[in-house]
């Protein structure tokens, strides 16, 4: 199976001479004989995969890493491969468009191979002529010989692949990521003359295996929570700028994207940069506004390294550098919150608990500014409460990993209705969002929106804060601030 390439410019490209064709291909240095060393996944892979391989005895899995596509006309957005394929083969940044992972049963379990587009010798038109593969176009390719070293698994040519699958559609069971390449399934539905329901717990069972991290995984995340780190700090230093240039979210938003570009691969989501009364807008991506001295900004950012493992940390930072009483006041009990869920951590323990800890904090802090319209102990009952909702919209928790929102297609009773267990990585990030519109708020809180966030895995007897390199107390926050401005 060989994706549709297409020229770099369609219906413009300039038709080649013979002579040019003869003369492209002369005279290029010959590719270096050394195989590269493995990618630093490629062990953990390995292992990830013979657990999905204990899950299906005796049948044909295949993963694909996604396609290309196109942002406009003959360019197509950045490659990121789907984080299923990374988790099994290890390989992360923009490897590798179309390629697809089979696990075909043997002794013992599966053995995997890698099918993919491998590099073509230089007198091949789609050395100089393919905007997609082309070396001239976008470098130069992997060999077989080679891919199969950086991964530590067995390779072969894409085009070898529609073959092989309708061979074995015919035969055992054969379960396919639909999502990773629905065109590619709707194929293989055909050749098995079925659609076949299994796929869908296919995809369940991909993302709850990622639940629980092994060591390799958590500490990639703890590096991406360094990463991220370090581009919260260089924000920071940027703040004059961001007052003073205008458009400040917009270059809050470069300043850290330049950070997560050079550390690592991209960010691992759209970075939130909310200034003012855009706190309050959960998902705030927009990233327009203006920045004031005086005011908060709320920024929920995360570099996503080259292995493609994300931290996902928050932290509201007072423009001037020091938070005034009323946005103290709410900061101190978002803090309070967060440190509740945190403390409720540990093995054993519901999913369900680190959020229920946090929000009894913010219901209580939201009884005594006189916001409820009941007692908190009401507004927290599941059946009839419900009303701090109104200032702590979302879930104080998700799953953390090669996604941001990481194992999302995990069963209920798996994820939401739970048990934490040692190696999960979760989020505690708990809010208080205070809207200018808001008639129901005192005056001097309206326009105040506050999240902190920080990363934890779930350890034997508790918890560890991945991302405590970033301080947390509102005196804590104002000395940092202070020695990066040079106060």
């Amino acid at each position: 199976m060989v994706s549709e390439r297409r020229s770099a410019l369609p219906n413009r490209q300039v038709p080649f001479s013979e002579e040019f064709k003869q003369f492209i291909c002369k005279d290029w240095a010959p590719y270096d004989p050394e195989l590269p060393t493995a990618l630093p996944g490629a062990v953990a892979a390995a292992s990830h995969r013979r657990r999905l391989s204990q899950r299906y005895p005796g049948q044909r899995l295949i993963v694909p890493a996604g396609g290309l596509k196109v942002r406009n006309n003959d360019c197509d957005f950045r490659f990121r491969p789907h984080s299923a394929f990374t988790w099994l083969t290890g390989l992360g940044t923009d490897r590798e468009p179309d390629a697809v992972l089979v696990l075909e049963p043997a002794a013992g379990g599966h053995e995997a191979t890698l099918y993919f587009h491998p590099r073509v010798p230089r007198t091949d038109p789609e050395f100089y002529a393919d905007a997609r593969y082309g070396e001239m176009w976008v470098g130069q390719r992997e060999s077989l010989e080679e891919m199969s070293a950086l991964g530590q698994l067995r390779c072969a040519d894409i085009a070898d692949l529609e073959l092989e699958i309708q061979k074995m559609a015919s035969q055992t069971p054969i379960h396919i990521l639909r999502e990773a390449n629905p065109a590619l399934a709707d194929r293989l539905d055909k050749w098995r003359g079925r659609d076949d329901t299994g796929d869908a717990e296919f995809a369940t069972t991909l993302s709850e295996l990622r639940m629980v991290k092994d060591d390799f995984e958590i500490d990639q995340l703890r590096q991406a929570c360094l990463a991220t780190a370090a581009g919260f700090e260089a924000v920071v230093r940027e703040l004059p700028n961001a007052v003073a240039y205008g458009r400040g979210e917009r270059w809050v938003e470069g300043i850290f994207g330049l950070h997560a570009r050079h550390q690592g691969n991209a960010v691992g989501y759209d970075t939130i940069a909310a200034a003012g009364d855009h706190a309050n807008t959960l998902h705030w991506i927009r990233n327009d506004g203006e920045l004031h001295e005086g005011e908060l900004m709320l920024m929920d950012a995360g570099v996503e390294l080259d292995s493609l493992f994300t931290a996902d940390v928050t932290r509201t930072l007072p423009v001037s550098g020091t938070f005034t009483p009323a946005q103290r006041k709410v900061y101190d009990a978002v803090l309070e919150a967060q440190q509740a869920g945190i403390e409720a951590a540990g093995p054993g323990v519901p999913f369900r608990a680190v959020h229920d800890a946090a929000v009894a904090v913010v219901a209580r802090h939201l009884e005594e500014w006189g916001l409820l319209p009941v007692s908190a102990e009401q507004a927290l009952d599941p059946e009839t409460g419900g009303q701090y909702r109104r200032w702590m919209v979302h879930g104080t928790s998700h799953h953390l990993g090669l996604d941001v929102h990481d194992c999302a297609q995990a069963r209920r009773e798996n994820y939401r209705e739970g048990i934490l267990q040692p190696g999960m990585v979760i989020t505690v990030e708990p809010g208080i969002y205070l809207k200018s519109t808001d008639l129901l708020v005192p005056d001097e809180l309206r326009g105040i929106g506050v999240r902190i966030e920080d990363d934890i895995v779930i350890t034997d007897d508790g918890c560890a804060v991945l991302s405590d390199q970033l301080p947390r107390s509102a005196d804590d926050v104002e000395a940092w601030m202070a020695g990066l401005l040079g106060r």
